[in-house]
């Protein structure tokens, strides 16, 4: 793995180890990347739709994953131009329920779900694509609802008829976060100090 890869790597576990897990934001991430379900590609410099399609429909088609993440640390992608990427990546990717990140997002309590923009403020610039595959082998499984919880947060996707499990989800995240505003905002700032120091010094270019 090379310096800058290693990096981006690295500030991405940050992110989710210290704000998804660390929340409990997606009860699922924890076990999904411990147990290597978790397929990451990083696309340099800015990159074409077609490479965004092309790296999701990579990711998702190894045997292994369960969690494929596209990441662009050099790009400067808008918050606006990544939601079109994302369905467009959707519906190139049959299959799959696709969510996006982004590092520029608002902190907004007012309600639950006007918050999730803010949960899903990512170091940098990615596409998180789960198999619809797995949202129907775990509403025919006998059970879990937390499992149920868990795939709905990563693949960013509702199930039909679930939407109930979905807001459960976002009203806790909320109360956690509303309870915890100050030392989220403290983490989030120390990763993109990190990050920012990390990528000048192996030479990533950042609009950031």
């Amino acid at each position: 793995m090379t310096e800058k890869l290693s990096e981006v790597r690295r500030i991405l576990d940050r992110y989710i180890v210290e704000v998804v897990e660390h929340y409990d934001l997606c009860p699922w991430a924890r076990p999904a990347r411990l147990t290597g379900e978790v397929s990451i590609e990083v696309l340099w410099g800015e990159p074409s739709e077609t490479a965004w399609v092309e790296a999701a429909q990579a990711l998702i088609a190894k045997p292994e994953t369960r969690v494929a993440m596209v990441v662009a640390p050099e790009s400067a992608v808008r918050e606006r131009d990544l939601r079109e990427l994302r369905n467009l990546v959707t519906s190139g990717v049959p299959g799959t329920g696709v969510a996006h990140f982004h590092p520029v997002a608002e902190l907004d309590l007012a309600t639950p779900p006007r918050l999730v923009p803010f949960l899903r403020c990512s170091p940098d610039p990615l596409l998180q694509v789960v198999p619809l595959s797995l949202l129907a082998a775990v509403r025919n499984a006998p059970a879990s609802p937390d499992r149920i919880r868990q795939v709905q947060m990563l693949g960013g996707v509702v199930p039909p008829q679930r939407e109930d499990v979905a807001d459960m989800l976002a009203v806790n995240n909320h109360a956690r976060v509303s309870a915890d505003t100050a030392a989220l905002i403290a983490t989030l700032d120390s990763i993109a100090a990190d990050r920012r120091e990390a990528y000048a010094r192996v030479g990533i270019r950042s609009s950031r």
